[in-house]
This record gives C-alpha cells, structure tokens and sequence, in this order.
C-alpha cells in the first residue's frame, strides 16, 4: 500500500472492509477475528474514527504485537503488517480456514462494526464453510426400538451389505451411522426411514408435470417421502412414465427406448438428493415440462466448490450419507456423477445437461429431444395403453416377458433389472395380478417366504400375442 491508495482509503470512511483505530486497542484480536470471519478486511492503526491521521510510534514493536495476536486465535490469522508514513496498515487477507475465534469467543463484521456472534452464528459459519455436516448430527427423535423393525432392518441391511450374522448395533457402529452416545444420525435416520419427513420436514422430492412449457397449468403432481434409496427409485419411476419411450423390436422381444437416458436421470436425481442441504427449508423439486426436465436441488454448491469445478472436483455437503449411498450403488463414486451423466447422453443421442448454480439453488435441466419420431407417451400405472391392450402398461408388459414358470420376487426383480422392491410391487406386480395376469402359487398366504408368481392362462396368451406383434 502507498501513501496515495492510503489516503483513498481513509476518504472511503469505515466500512464493512475497513477499521480506524487511533492506537494499538486491547481488542485487536476482535477485530482480526471479525474481518477474518467475513472476507477480510484492514485495520489502520494511527487514525482517527474521523479519519484524522495521528500516527503510531515503534512501528517494529508494534507489527511484533500485531502477529503475535494473531497467532493467538484458534485458528491462527495469516495477516500482513506494513508501515506507511506514520500509520501501520494491518491487512487481514480472506482467509480459507473460517471460523476463527479469540479468546473462546467468535466475531463478525456486522456493517462498518465487530459483533460477537450467537451460538446459532457459530453452527451456521461452521455447517458454511463445511467443517461441520448435518447428515453426521445425531437424529433425536429416531426411536432404535419404534423406528428400526424387522422389516426397515431387512431392507436396509440387504442394500447396504450387511452380514446377515452381524448384529445391528454393531453394524450401524461400524457404518458410523450412530455417534458415540449410540444415537442414530440424520444420514441412518434418512436411509432407514418409512417416512423421512418425520426425521426433517423437507426431505421428500416433489415433483409436477405441466402443460406446455411454462409453471401455468399442472397436469399432475406427487410428493415422495419415504427411505432415501427407495425414494430415488420412485421419483425416477414416475419421470418415466411422463416422458416419450421408443418401442423397438428386437430377437421378436419388444424393448422400449426413453427418450432420455434413465441412468442419467437417475444419477441426476441422486445427486440433488445426495448433496442437497438439508438445513434448508426447501426440498428436491422436479419439474417435467414439454421441452426440458429441470432437477432443482436446495443450497447452492457445498464450501470449497465453484461452478467450474463441476465435473472434475466435488466436495459431498453430507459425507456419511453419501458413503453410504455410494456403498448401496445408488451413486457413483465421488466426482464422477455429472462426467457420467453427460457420457450417458452422448451415448443415447440427446444433448448434455445444463447446470445452472446460485446461491442457494442447483439446477440440472435435461433437453428432451424435439425430433418428431415414432414415439408415445408413457403411462402411469394408472392409466391404460390402447395401442398395446386395454389392460397392460409397459411395466406390466415386461414382467410378462421375463416370466418363466414359476418364480419368488428376487428373481423376477432380477430379471428386470429392478432393485427396490416397492417400486416392483406398485408398478409391476400389483397391476399383473389385478389384472388377472400373474398369480400366487400360495394364494391364501401373500407373504410367506415361499411365495412364486407365475402366468395365469390369460397371460400366457396375451404375452404370446404381444410377442408375435410386428
């Protein structure tokens, strides 16, 4: 700094960036903490808060007091001293291990002045910066006894890997799923949950489809809420069934073609509820528009991430349920999520998503395709296709195809590629068996562990005829 930018500053007046203090103060510490909490700042020692110039002495003595506080705080302030004519400039450079503290208390800037701050300001600086993550905060209200029963444990262990021989406190101990005091954290409360709004209120994904291309008229809307893994799979079901699919006759099989690629979709979706922040008031949003698919995920990019590093870097907002997501192939591995899903849509034909960063939003808008082709609009398990038969939905027509003699559910998901078995249940086997197509083996015992599904004879025929369809 010389004597000319030195005196544009002063003119400036005191500010968000800048402090007079006539003297070396015994608050010091304070204000280095305050500018260093924020994004920096300088304090001139030898002016007046009119902006008088009064000078110091003993500069040296003074620049060795001025490092030695700084060293003081928790962590310690990186600052640069340096003398212009008789005022000693102390610049305190934006700092990249926030927060600092001195003395065992925190500071801010609050305007043109230095506040401490309120324990609620601490967490909220701590959770912004990253060095604390809300997924590893244990879950009060989660009950081990109420919560966690047979059939959430089943699910549960089944995904994520767990000896069946283990014991549950010993497994979730290991996950690191509950803290030292073997309470659950947000992370194992979410992945457990038969209900996640129990556990945090805006946790569940809505979604809307709407008429043409603009938030005017909803054509239909669902929220989801239950467990994090299950809850990915549905959303990405229900998008399904509001895009075009392309049928395509392969080996006298019928396959069908999206008109986007579903593990981009997937990926896309488990993304936004991966990293999402979940101190945030708002919620996952997806919207399905005739043009474009937008996946709106709450609070910005996590600390320590730019839009350019998009791609190339990630930094996971909530490490311990990411793990565990990534343990229950659910994501990818970190960093490599969006270099995935634009490899996906290269491969499929269709544009690359777009992602559009704020401060508190991340958007991924995936193109749907505006080519006129052979395509129809997909149904939802409520809704019937008259081009196929009065009584299947291409869910229904899959497991039709796949079947062969009498099979127990974790073959049949197998065969079509399906892991959660909610999803299966709803859109798949409910129908069939409504529709007359599939039955039980055991028919007065729905659950029992035996249970098989086979082809009723109007399934059989219907299939034959539905493969011998050109």
């Amino acid at each position: 700094m010389n004597p000319q930018s030195l005196s544009g500053l002063i003119a400036l007046g005191e500010g968000f960036t800048t402090e007079f203090k006539r003297a070396m103060p015994s608050d010091l510490g304070r204000e280095m903490c305050a500018f260093a909490n924020a994004t920096g700042g300088v304090i001139l020692l030898g002016v007046s808060d009119a902006g008088e110039i009064v000078g110091v002495a003993d500069h040296n003595q003074l620049k060795s007091r001025v490092q030695s506080t700084a060293r003081s705080a928790d962590p310690p302030i990186s600052v640069e001293v340096e003398s212009v004519g008789e005022v000693l400039c102390v610049v305190v450079p934006p700092q990249e291990r926030k927060p600092y503290s001195f003395g065992g208390r925190f500071f801010i800037r609050d305007g043109a002045n230095s506040q401490q701050m309120s324990n609620e300001e601490v967490e909220n600086l701590f959770y912004a910066v990253g060095r604390l993550h809300f997924d590893k905060k244990p879950c009060e209200i989660f009950s081990m006894e109420s919560d966690l029963d047979d059939e959430t444990w089943a699910r549960f262990s089944e995904r994520a890997k767990i000896p069946a021989a283990m014991e549950r406190l010993v497994a979730l101990r290991n996950l690191g799923l509950v803290d030292v005091q073997d309470r659950m954290t947000y992370a194992g409360a979410w992945l457990l949950a038969r209900d996640i709004r129990r556990f945090t209120t805006t946790a569940q994904v809505s979604c809307a489809l709407f008429m043409g291309t603009e938030k005017v008229r909803i054509l239909d809307r669902r929220d989801f809420h239950s467990d994090i893994p299950t809850m990915i799979d549905e959303v990405v079901a229900w998008i399904l069934t509001k895009i075009n699919v392309e049928y395509i006759i392969k080996h006298v099989r019928r396959q069908e073609r999206p008109e986007l690629p579903e593990e981009a979709l997937r990926e896309a979706v488990a993304n936004a509820v991966a990293h999402r922040d979940y101190r945030s008031t708002a919620n996952v949003q997806i919207y399905v528009f005739k043009d474009r698919i937008e996946i709106v995920s709450p609070g910005g990019l996590p600390a320590g991430m730019e839009e350019a590093d998009l791609g190339t870097k990630s930094i996971p907002r909530n490490p311990l349920l990411f793990g565990m997501l990534y343990r229950m192939d659910v994501v990818e591995q970190i960093g490599s999520g969006i270099r995935r899903i634009r490899e996906l849509c290269r491969e499929h034909g269709v544009a690359k998503p777009v992602i559009d960063v704020s401060e508190h939003w991340v958007t991924t808008t995936f193109i749907r395709p505006t080519a006129e082709v052979e395509t129809k609009l997909r149904p939802s398990r409520h809704q019937v296709t008259p081009e196929v038969t009065p009584e299947v939905t291409p869910e229904v027509m899959g497991l039709l195809q796949v079947m062969s003699g009498a099979m127990d559910r974790n073959s049949l998901q197998k065969a079509l590629g399906l892991k959660a078995e909610k999803n299966f249940r709803l859109l798949y086997l409910r129908p069939a068996i409504e529709a007359e197509l599939v039955e039980m083996t055991i028919p007065d015992k729905p659950r029992s562990s035996k249970q098989q599904y086979r082809l009723t004879d109007k399934g059989q025929a219907l299939r034959d005829r539905l493969t011998h369809t050109p």
